[in-house]
């Protein structure tokens, strides 16, 4: 959901929902320890999310059908792609009152636990899911569960699970700067009320029950108090292994309550800042530091160049990166963290796709298929780049040139991957010092063989990228 804010704010509201807010900043830290495990116990992970990667499904995009049914047929040809993970953007009926634009937002739910009619039936979604098991793929919805649509069916059975100020249900209120968000669209949830929470624990219950998904991407999930999210992972697990991905990064506890994975926003803004000259790229050591030290150990992010918010908000890979684009995906899907790819990449996605209306991806040739499968095909093979601790720690090759050019190599037993970027738009040629990196090895997109030692030289042209595994 777009996360920008209404310039102006009544104050009337602002100081009367102030004090709920306040409750549910107070409720997150407070509960960060007492609520979630203890910080040297990560929440449970699938065996299978190990090396895994992840794609994200706009249903009303994604074909012309713009259902499931044309999600289905596309599953094969994603697997040869080499994606693990389907993460399918929110499913539910959309909220007719207060919609935005024809369509409305699929962030806006009518009811948690029913498809929306346009995409096909329940049994249309449950064959999907059944279609992705059997080709060895996973499927996390998308929950949205700081507010619902206006119209959803408990503010009619259950008016009392929802902020109120003046005996009105409210837009919900940014807990931080406590200014009223422009998501006047959805309706505010109340999480001091237990009995809305074990409404939202069942209605998330009943998609792994039901349909046998595989978890969760969490909307705005530093809406939500922490609290809440320790209190719901065992009762997901409790039928199925899951996993959970936190749309959120400002609260590290998450990885102590239920998530396995959170948003890498900050990698994300550093990636264009450095595309676009506004950074060099050792500041992108200065950020990963910065991560590592409040995190826990466990930690790892969702890496990504695009995704539904950036595409359609704030650019499309070309207007966010330029000629930068091919590095940075090189970039995301080698760091210590699970690669994104964003429905349309794999066609070199050139628009934004309209959030609020009708507007279908332009499928062409696949223009970048063999760029994205060489990159993912790469992280299954070598463990060095598998997630978090079950893969290497990245190791910084030092260079005379670490303002314009990244290298690194990751370790995890035998495996090992060498990774030369410029990140630069003019030509380098750089001294690879230390040692650690030196051996020979495949480069992945060329494939052809590479002696590496320690104090050569390498000349590198405007943004090349260099893939090496032994």
């Amino acid at each position: 959901m777009k996360k920008t804010h209404l310039a102006v704010a009544l104050s009337l509201l602002t100081l009367a929902t102030a004090c709920r807010n306040e409750q549910k900043q107070a409720e997150t830290t407070t509960t960060s320890t007492s609520a979630s495990a203890p910080e040297s116990t990560p929440p449970p992970a699938p065996d299978w999310a190990r090396n895994a990667t992840i794609y994200e499904v706009n249903t009303r995009q994604f074909s012309p059908e713009g259902n499931f049914k044309a999600v289905e047929a596309q599953l094969p040809r994603l697997k040869e792609l080499g994606v693990d993970i389907i993460w399918l953007m929110p499913i539910y009926p959309i909220s007719q009152k207060n919609k935005k634009g024809t369509l409305g937002s699929p962030y806006a739910v009518a009811d948690y636990k029913a498809v929306n009619p346009a995409y096909g039936t329940l049994a249309d979604f449950k064959a999907l899911v059944n279609r992705a098991h059997a080709l060895g793929l996973r499927v996390i919805l998308d929950w949205v569960p700081n507010h619902t649509g206006w119209d959803h069916v408990w503010t009619q059975q259950h008016p009392d699970w929802y902020t109120q100020v003046n005996g009105k249900m409210i837009a919900p209120i940014d807990p931080k700067t406590k200014k009223p968000t422009d998501w006047t669209d959805v309706v505010d949830l109340n999480y001091d009320n237990p009995d809305m929470r074990r409404g939202m624990i069942e209605a998330m219950q009943y998609w792994i029950k039901e349909c046998d998904i595989d978890g969760y991407r969490c909307d705005v999930a530093g809406f939500v108090p922490n609290d809440f999210w320790a209190e719901l992972r065992p009762q997901l697990d409790k039928i199925k292994p899951v996993f959970m991905l936190a749309e959120w990064e400002d609260e590290p506890d998450h990885f102590k309550s239920c998530f396995n994975m959170n948003y890498g926003w900050s990698m994300h803004t550093m990636m264009k800042a450095v595309a676009k000259g506004a950074r060099t790229a050792d500041k992108i050591d200065s950020l990963r530091l910065a991560n590592q030290k409040r995190f826990p150990a466990w930690y790892y992010q969702m890496l990504f160049t695009q995704n539904h918010d950036e595409n359609s908000w704030n650019g499309t890979l070309a207007e966010s990166f330029g000629p930068a684009a091919n590095a940075f995906i090189v970039l995301s899907s080698t760091l210590e963290g699970m690669p994104l790819v964003y429905n349309g990449m794999e066609s070199n996605l050139n628009k934004r796709l309209a959030f609020f209306e009708k507007d279908s991806i332009p499928w062409g040739n696949y223009s970048k298929s063999d760029f994205i499968k060489a990159l993912l095909t790469l992280k299954h093979r070598n463990t060095a780049l598998w997630n978090g601790p079950a893969g290497g720690k990245l190791v910084k090759i030092q260079t005379d040139h670490d303002d314009k050019v990244y290298a690194f190599y990751r370790q995890r037993d035998n495996d090992r991957v060498v990774v030369l970027l410029n990140l630069s738009n003019q030509p380098q040629e750089v001294r690879l010092n230390g040692s650690g990196f030196e051996g020979t090895y495949t480069e992945v997109f060329q494939h052809q063989p590479v002696t590496l030692q320690p104090a050569m030289s390498v000349a590198m042209k405007p943004w090349e990228y260099r893939v090496m595994t032994n």
